[in-house]
């Protein structure tokens, strides 16, 4: 036999069996409370990401076009303004004038 047949020989061979049958031992399959106490701290903290999601995309306007945006900004004044039954506010950039200066 010469030496490649012998290297041959020897890699074509089976491996020996592991004494571990692939890790399913005793506790195979079992969990551990720990486990369950990570999965109910995950859920609840998806639930309060969702929630806290939802409030924030509640905010973002429909229109990201300028332009309609700032046509549409002096309703929505008018009718938030008519809701608190206050005066209007000042726009921004503008400062509301004080009562004691003279002109």
């Amino acid at each position: 036999m010469t030496a490649w047949e012998t290297v041959a020989h020897v890699l074509a061979q089976a491996p020996a069996p592991p004494n571990d049958p692939g890790g399913q031992g005793e506790d195979f399959g079992k969990s551990s409370p720990v486990g369950l106490v990570l999965l109910i701290v995950f859920a609840i903290a998806v639930v309060l990401l969702v929630r806290s999601m939802t409030k924030h995309l509640k905010k973002v306007p429909v229109v990201f076009d300028e332009q309609k945006a700032a046509a549409a900004a002096p309703a929505r004044v008018k009718q938030a303004d008519a809701k608190r039954g206050g005066e209007p506010e000042a726009e921004q950039g503008e400062a509301k004038p004080d009562k004691e200066e003279a002109p």
